[in-house]
């Protein structure tokens, strides 16, 4: 039987640690975890799952610390994962079965970010056959993808596969984590760096771009994704994430015709379709702000039959609808909406206003007060008193 290895690089990870090694510990068949430096329990709990845990001095830079961890596994394949990801218990036989291919050498998964309202998905390379000349490169970002095009020039006989299910849940998407100027500052510093020697490398161009983008440095970062797409480098993958990213800036600075047509660019690449919903949904976005509310509905309607579970594809169909004057098919929308996602005030609030325009004003009312608890609840007092007082002036609230 394929023996597959668990690899992991972790530092004061206690609070995420359990979950996610429990997610796996029926499925791999060893677990390396290497410390990098923790003052908590981390080193405790993987230990208590049976985990080899080396300890590793921490030289910022995430490539040498993962091949370091690499030398400890001895399965046949490895899966890297991070302490705040869990693995889909639902999806091992595929696994097991992609593992067992002899010609697989490099299994692409995909990844669900937990809270991402726009992008909630991503493409990693995350299993792979045990194979020496499998390797990490890059500071920041680590990925095998750089070995494994050098090792396919050689041997053309390996395939990469992909799956299309969610394989990794991914739970670190936390707005005050991502905002944070400290980690911002080191992923800004280990990229600069690198890019000195490699200036038209896409990958790092999309992902130093893309951070310019999110520090609002967007000259910087428009510039360096124009500058990945004249290199001719790119794969498939970063030419829909060097596009995404333009089309993105464009939006940001309200050129709303070129961010569409980076939009279409990323939208015609051959990717999986669930990695492709932020590209629907800001297209949508793009062209509701234009008054074209057809096509964004169009745009919207396509990422909730992409993935029936994305909210936000929902809730910005629900607007067009609205806006259309289609109120029966936005109350539709919006009771779908909220099935999914039962707590979304501003959902409940525009419903109030759909129900009143079709005239079900009693049903209408009680949808207002829903989201008026719910703004209350989430102590967005604001918003609820603004509520508050619009139906008070329509004479149809009594406390």
């Amino acid at each position: 039987m394929t023996k597959l290895s668990l690899c992991m690089i972790v530092k004061d990870e206690e609070k995420n640690l359990t979950t996610c090694l429990e997610s796996v510990q029926n499925i791999v068949d060893e677990m390396v975890v290497m410390d990098t430096g923790s003052t908590d329990k981390t080193v405790e709990i993987a230990q208590k799952f049976g985990a080899i845990v080396p300890c590793f001095s921490w030289c910022n830079d995430f490539s040498i610390a993962r091949n370091a961890a690499l030398n400890y596994t001895t399965g046949d394949w490895v899966l890297i994962l991070d302490a705040d990801e869990v693995f889909n218990q639902k999806i091992a036989y595929q696994i097991r079965e992609a593992i067992a291919d002899e010609n697989n050498l490099v299994i692409n998964l995909v990844r669900h970010e937990i809270g991402a309202s726009q992008s909630p998905y991503s493409l990693v390379s995350r299993l792979f056959r045990r194979h020496p000349a499998v390797k990490f490169s890059r500071p920041y970002h680590a990925i095998i993808d750089d070995s494994v095009s050098e090792l396919l020039k050689r041997e053309s006989n390996w395939k990469i596969a992909e799956l299309p299910m969610i394989a990794v849940f991914h739970y670190g998407y936390n707005p005050k984590a991502i905002t944070s100027l400290d980690k911002y500052k080191k992923a800004r510093q280990a990229m600069e760096n690198f890019i000195k020697d490699h200036p038209n490398d896409p990958y790092v161009c999309s992902k130093l771009g893309a951070l310019y983008l999110q520090i609002n440095k967007e000259k910087s970062g428009i510039k360096l994704l124009k500058q990945a797409l004249k290199s001719n480098k790119a794969n498939t993958h970063i030419l829909f994430e060097l596009h995404y990213h333009l089309g993105n800036a464009y939006t940001r600075q309200q050129d709303n015709y070129k961010a569409i047509k980076h939009y279409q660019k990323a939208l015609d690449q051959e990717i999986m379709p669930p990695l492709k919903l932020g590209a629907y949904n800001n297209l949508g976005v793009a062209l509701q702000s234009m008054g074209n509310f057809k096509s964004a509905s169009k745009a919207y309607e396509t990422t909730i039959q992409i993935d029936p579970s994305f909210v936000t594809g929902y809730y910005n169909f629900a607007i067009t609808l609205n806006a259309m004057g289609k109120l029966t098919d936005a109350e539709t929308i919006y009771k779908k909406l909220l099935s999914l996602s039962p707590n979304y005030a501003a959902a409940y609030q525009n419903l109030g206003v759909v129900l009143f325009k079709l005239k079900k004003v009693l049903e209408s009312v009680e949808n207002f007060r829903k989201a008026i608890n719910l703004y209350e609840e989430q102590n967005s007092y604001k918003e609820a008193e603004e509520l508050r007082s619009k139906l008070k002036k329509l004479g149809i609230w009594k406390e």
